[in-house]
């Protein structure tokens, strides 16, 4: 760990929303704790609703990039948070002391697919941004990695 913060990537399927929110919420409240990245197994572009909720929120992740995990293959972290069930099944072998684990959360467009109205399907996605913030809130004391 260099400069004594934890390296962290928050991996997902498409790195599109929840991880992003992971990294954003991470960047905003724990940035004297944690150095935080987001990945995908896959990419599937930067949703445009998560971005508006967070930013709602007081953080802005417009300027993040959905990235693909072996994009940053050149980092050793001491920490993987799998945040959907799909990337913890995938997850990559990661060398070192890393260690790897899981804290699923819902996946936003899957719950968003029967709103009726854009306020109801933002609904779900702040629903998720909000469990994702109080798990963020919590770290490093709630991941037992060390």
């Amino acid at each position: 760990m260099k400069n004594n913060k934890i390296k962290m990537l928050f991996l997902c399927t498409g790195n599109s929303c929840r991880s992003q929110m992971a990294e954003g919420w991470a960047r905003a409240l724990k940035r004297e704790e944690i150095e935080p990245y987001s990945a995908g197994i896959k990419t599937h572009g930067l949703n445009p609703c998560a971005v508006k909720v967070m930013e709602e929120a007081g953080v802005d992740i417009s300027g993040h990039r959905s990235k693909r995990v072996d994009e940053l293959s050149n980092i050793v972290f001491d920490c993987v948070v799998t945040v959907c069930d799909n990337a913890h099944e995938s997850c990559p072998i990661f060398p070192g002391c890393t260690k790897v684990l899981h804290h699923g959360f819902e996946d936003p467009p899957r719950l968003a697919e029967d709103a009726e109205t854009e306020e109801e399907k933002l609904n779900c996605y702040r629903k998720v941004r909000d469990e994702i913030r109080r798990f963020v809130e919590e770290m490093p004391g709630n991941l037992n990695i060390f």
